[in-house]
Formats: structure tokens, C-alpha cells, sequence
């Protein structure tokens, strides 16, 4: 008998039956997968069956807290009621406690990536990703892999995964494996890997960056498709035009966060994506939009239809807006707004790394110990140049464009 790698926790999906000789005899493998049968007389045994044939008595059960697979040994070998009898026995040495004293077997502790990933996403995720949750689903691509030993997975197991996942969806395919490679870096740092297996291993999609950037034609349309939608939702639009901050920021955001009197937004690190205090100034054209956002009583989010969570559906908003486009838009995204946004002031003359600190990207502005004493860092600049694109935008809805862009779109 010996003790061999974690089952996967997923002790429904063993096929229920009460194994006789005759049964067992019966049973046919499948090429393509490996069957497990459990016995319906004794619990915990089961019946596993290769895809070459071979049929092996197991005993499947949680020994000190962790669900742990005991080979028996192999039937023709070992009969059914000697099975039977060996799992009993070492039922109630599980059950008494003694099961190490009294076999000499040692129970390894190898965590398997199923059991990783939740502490990985409450240890670390949580407290350093915003979009944590999106993380978490990501990981959950690699369902084939989460009753696989962690220090057994090797980079043909990830691979043949990523190549299903790459059939449907290869986008995802490349963030999944930047989290998994993440999350396996984390494990050496931890102590439960000694190395990754993925280190060097490239992604499975070329990504072809994004361009897209509105013209002035579908601003002002999309901006009376706002005016049309009005609150929350054409009101939340109008911000995400005017601030260049990303959606969630902006569909998220609570009075709290807001100082009209000082025009000045300050995005917590908690809700900013890359984890640092973001500061937006408000401008007039910004301001003109808040000052006209009904408040829910006792309710600290801007953009509500409940008072008591934000805004979210954007996918129906971006239907409506779609159809007030002119026909033939080419498509857009919502995030497509910020690059628009960032275009625009490249033509208005603004500097990059304003325009950088303005989007709260990580490559901007400062970093390390500095960027810890620069949280209004380019503040001013910040301010003047998303006035001059509130002032192109107002300009811009009401007939009169600004000349320098018009001149660099054309």
C-alpha cells in the first residue's frame, strides 16, 4: 500500500455504485480519461480504473483536514472483500487519530493548485489588485489543473490548457497565464516551490494594441446620446469624456472622495488599478456635471440607482450609445475614451508625462521612494490641461471645434 498524490476535491463526481466481481469484471476502460467508481457498501472505497485497464482499490477520505487518495492495491491482486476489509481498518485509525502511529505511513502535505489560489487571492490579491475578483476567475480557467499537486504541475500541463482556453477566448488566454505565472512566483517567495515551471514561458496570443481614437464627429454625437440617457448613466459617460480615468474609477465614485470647493478629486489607492492615491482636478465642465448629479439621502456614491451600490450594466449603455452613433462607426470601447482623451492632448501640446500622471498609469511621472512623496506631483500641470480639454469638449458640443485638433485629425 502507499500513499499517493492528492484526489481532487470534487468527491461528486466519482461514479456511485456497489461493486461485486461481476461489476468489476464488466467494466471497460475509456482511452481518453481515467474512471473512478465508488462503492456504495463501504465508504471511501473506490474502484479506479486506467485508460490502459488496469483497475486499482483506492481509499478516498480527509486525513488530518485534507482530502488524501490511499492506493489498496490492484484488483486480481487483492479481492473485493480484502479491499473492503483494509479500508475499514483504516477508516478507524483515521478516525481515532493514530493513522501515522499505527500504518508508518507518513502523510505528506503538498497543497495542490486548487488549494493555492483562494489563499493567494485572499493573501495577496485582495490587498494589491483592485480587480481581484476578475483575477480569481482568470485562475479558475485552469479547473483541469486545481487537483494537481502544485509542486507537480509542470509547463506541457499548462500548455495543453492554455490551448483550449486560446480556442475560445485568447485574450483571456494571455491574462490567465500572467496571473498563474504570478501566482507561482508568489509560491517560491512563500516557500512551496523551490522554482517555477513557467519562468521564460511566453504568451500564447500576439495582441494587436488597440488605436481606436473618436473623432470629433462621434464625441459631439456621443455626448448628445449623454444628454439624451441623462442621470446616472449619460452623466457618468460625461465624466469618463472629460477626467480620462477608467470606468470603474469614475462609476464608483463617492462624495467622500470629492472636495468641489478645492476642485479636486483624490482617488483612493484602494480603487485605483494600480494600487496608488490618484488625484484628478475638477474642472468647470466637470464641475457642471456634478453640480447638476441628483444625492441620494444617507447614500455616498455618485452614480446609483439603489443608494447603496454604483452603477454597472455598461453594456446595455453602450448599446444606446452605439445606435446615436453615425452609421458606420467603426467600433469602440468605453476604454476608448481615455486613449481619446490622450490623443487630444498630445495635439494640444501637452506633454507626455502630464498626460501620463493625468491617467495614473504606472510608467509615469515618478516611482520607488519619490513617488511616495509626490502625490500631487505635476498638479498644476494636471489642472491646466484638462481644462483646455474641457474647454475643446464644451467648445466642441456647442458647435465651435478647436482648430489645432481639427488641423492634427485631418
Amino acid at each position: 500500500m502507499s500513499l499517493t498524490r492528492q484526489v481532487r476535491a470534487f468527491y461528486h463526481e466519482l461514479m456511485k455504485s456497489k461493486l461485486t466481481p461481476k461489476f468489476i469484471d464488466s467494466i471497460k476502460p475509456n482511452p481518453s480519461k481515467r474512471l473512478d467508481f465508488r462503492d456504495d457498501l463501504m465508504p471511501g472505497l473506490v474502484l479506479r480504473v486506467s485508460a490502459s485497464g488496469t483497475k486499482t482499490f483506492c481509499l478516498h477520505g480527509r486525513i488530518n483536514g485534507k482530502m488524501r487518495r490511499l492506493t489498496i492495491g490492484r484488483y486480481g491482486v487483492i479481492t473485493l472483500a480484502e479491499a473492503r476489509e483494509r479500508v475499514r481498518q483504516l477508516l478507524y485509525e483515521i478516525e481515532s487519530g493514530r493513522f501515522e502511529e499505527r500504518t508508518g505511513i507518513e502523510v505528506e502535505n503538498r497543497t495542490t493548485l486548487g488549494e493555492v489560489i483562494p489563499e493567494y487571492v485572499e493573501k495577496h490579491a485582495k490587498s494589491q489588485n483592485r480587480d481581484w475578483r476578475n483575477k480569481a476567475s482568470l485562475l479558475a480557467k485552469f479547473t483541469d489543473l486545481h487537483g494537481k499537486r502544485i509542486d507537480q504541475i509542470k509547463r506541457a500541463d499548462v500548455v495543453k490548457t492554455l490551448d483550449t482556453i486560446v480556442m475560445t477566448a485568447p485574450v483571456s488566454a494571455n491574462r490567465a497565464l500572467a496571473h498563474l505565472k504570478h501566482l507561482m512566483n508568489w509560491c517560491v517567495d512563500r516557500g512551496i516551490l523551490d522554482a517555477s515551471p513557467l519562468v521564460g514561458m511566453k504568451l500564447p496570443t500576439k495582441e494587436t494594441p488597440r488605436e481606436r481614437v473618436l473623432s470629433n464627429d462621434e464625441l459631439r454625437a456621443l455626448w448628445a446620446a449623454c444628454d439624451a440617457d441623462g442621470y446616472p448613466f449619460g452623466d457618468c459617460m460625461k465624466l469618463l469624456i472629460l477626467s480620462g480615468q477608467r470606468r470603474t474609477e469614475v462609476a464608483e465614485m463617492k462624495w467622500s472622495e470629492l472636495d468641489l470647493d478645492k476642485r479636486l478629486w483624490t482617488l483612493p489607492s484602494a480603487r485605483a488599478k494600480n494600487g496608488k492615491q490618484h488625484t484628478v482636478p475638477i474642472t468647470d465642465a466637470m464641475l457642471t456635471v456634478l453640480r447638476r448629479v441628483p444625492r441620494y439621502l444617507s447614500s455616498d456614491f455618485v452614480f446609483t440607482t439603489t443608494g447603496k451600490t454604483p452603477i454597472s450594466g455598461f453594456g446595455r449603455v453602450k448599446d444606446r450609445m452605439d445606435k446615436s452613433l453615425p452609421k458606420g462607426t467603426a467600433p469602440w470601447t468605453i476604454h476608448d475614451l481615455r486613449r481619446t482623451m490622450s490623443t487630444n492632448l498630445a495635439m494640444l501640446g501637452v506633454p507626455q508625462p502630464v498626460t501620463e500622471a493625468l491617467l495614473n498609469h504606472r510608467s509615469g511621472v515618478v516611482s520607488g521612494v519619490a513617488a511616495i512623496y509626490n502625490v500631487y506631483s505635476y498638479a498644476d500641470e494636471k489642472r491646466d490641461a484638462l481644462a483646455r480639454w474641457g474647454r475643446t469638449i464644451t467648445a466642441l458640443v456647442g458647435g465651435v471645434e478647436d482648430v489645432r485638433v481639427r488641423a492634427a485629425q485631418t
